[in-house]
């Protein structure tokens, strides 16, 4: 029996679990796009798979304990498939850092990346969006992530307007990690630097 294009994307789909993320090219060598396309339309359609963005599909987790079904994937899970898939590095700026680092509970609807790779806006829905912003090779040049995130989160935050709770946060996950290396201290701003230093003493 001849497999269709929509069993053989599901058998893909399944073997690499449930929450994974695809792109429509990971399915070309089954049939030429249109036909993929069609059949991810179906798989969308029979609610086997989750369509989360142009080109952009999800194999979704299923929520059973409330009964509420299929779990679309985070903007975070969306945003590490594309790094991968591009062979590209990324970093949180902005409000989504600051979320990240638990600096803020406010979630915000479009996430802004730092790249090596290409500017983009991949616009998600319900005014949602996952913006990638080309930057400078420094800031992947740091090789902690809790030191990156800092530097990002706060590179256009003045520093002298944390508050004490923000900066209690900050030292907690500083003690939660080694000391950050004098390499990754000399690439991060000089009101940063200076923040993190005296946070250790």
């Amino acid at each position: 029996m001849v497999e269709t294009i929509e069993n053989m994307i599901l058998i893909k789909a399944k073997k690499c679990g449930r929450g994974s993320i695809f792109f429509v090219s990971d399915f070309v060598s089954y049939g030429n796009r249109n036909a993929v396309n069609k059949a991810l339309e179906r798989l969308t359609e029979k609610g086997l798979m989750l369509r989360a963005a142009r080109g952009i599909y999800c194999y979704p987790k299923i929520e059973k304990v409330y009964g509420l079904g299929p779990v679309p994937p985070s903007l975070e899970d969306i945003a590490g498939a594309m790094a991968k898939r591009d062979g590209a590095k990324i970093a949180p700026t902005g409000l989504y850092a600051q979320y990240q680092l638990g600096l803020t509970q406010q979630i915000p609807m479009n996430v802004v990346y730092l790249t090596n790779g290409v500017s983009r806006t991949i616009n998600i829905g319900e005014g949602k969006s996952i913006k990638f912003k080309h930057s400078s090779p420094r800031y992947f040049a740091i090789r902690s992530q809790l030191a990156l995130l800092l530097t990002t989160a706060l590179k256009d935050w003045k520093v002298e307007n944390l508050t004490e709770e923000q900066i209690s946060i900050i030292k907690t996950k500083l003690n939660e990690n080694p000391r950050l290396q004098v390499a990754d201290l000399k690439l991060m701003t000089s009101k940063v630097r200076e923040l993190i230093i005296s946070l250790y003493e």
